[in-house]
């Protein structure tokens, strides 16, 4: 039984587990706040856009 708890106080694969999730996380977290700004911006432009196309005058 102690050679068992020994063994388990020095395995790494669930700690190298559990980092490669977390980094998985954060990668996630940031992709996601990129693609919510970049879409934010994109909104705005393209009702920048449709505001100009709304008011121009036809071409005579």
């Amino acid at each position: 039984m102690l050679s068992f708890v020994k063994s388990l106080a020095n395995d790494q694969d669930g700690a190298t587990a559990i980092e490669y999730g977390l980094i998985a996380g954060l990668i996630a977290v940031a992709i996601i706040t990129a693609v919510t700004l970049v879409g934010t911006d994109l909104s705005a432009l393209f009702n920048g856009i449709a505001g100009k196309v709304a008011n121009a005058t036809p071409a005579s």
